[in-house]
């Protein structure tokens, strides 16, 4: 063990600094995302399904580095990586509708143009009816219906669509209201 530490003193360091930068950098990034909710009164539970989001990111830019510092011959790992791939690439694939509605639950958090609470309409052929958001969450919202039909929209389509806002915080819904 004593022998493996004097070999490799310089990836031992290299690898503690990249640990210490990654937690001050996710803890930082965290920070400013809880900033940019509490400031734009989002719901608490997009603003911690973000920071995932981003953890998540971080860890793999932190792997990367991982592999970069311990110099690791990657004629070794391109078979081990194709196949990685490979499978993630069919199983994205297979689920592109997913991935395209958490992307679009995270361009709504920071471009924040609605909340809960507000009653929109959206620009939709087969949907027209003005409703109020009752929850947004990753892949889809929760919106209500005047008569109190209960509806779930996706993210995605949400974007694509012309969105009116009607008004604000026209009533105040809480959390667990529509179950």
């Amino acid at each position: 063990m004593r022998e493996f530490i004097e070999n490799h003193q310089s990836e031992i360091t290299n690898t503690i600094i990249c640990f210490i930068t990654f937690l001050i950098l996710r803890y930082s990034i965290a920070k400013a995302i809880y900033k940019i909710g509490r400031i734009s009164d989002l719901n608490k539970i997009r603003t911690k399904l973000i920071i995932k989001y981003v953890s998540f990111a971080l860890i793999l830019i932190g792997f990367f580095f991982l592999i970069y510092i311990w110099k690791v011959d990657f004629k070794d790992l391109g078979l081990i990586f194709s196949s990685i791939f490979a499978v993630l690439g069919v199983a994205l694939f297979a689920s592109w509708s997913i991935l395209s509605n958490v992307t679009a639950g995270i361009i709504l958090f920071f471009s924040f143009p609605f909340k809960i609470g507000d009653r929109i309409k959206i620009l939709d052929g087969e949907f027209s009816e003005e409703v109020v958001i009752i929850d947004i969450k990753a892949y889809h919202i929760y919106l209500k219906k005047d008569n109190g039909e209960l509806l779930t929209y996706p993210n995605n389509l949400l974007l694509q669509k012309g969105v009116v806002i009607i008004n604000k915080d026209t009533d105040d819904y809480s959390e667990g209201d529509y179950i």
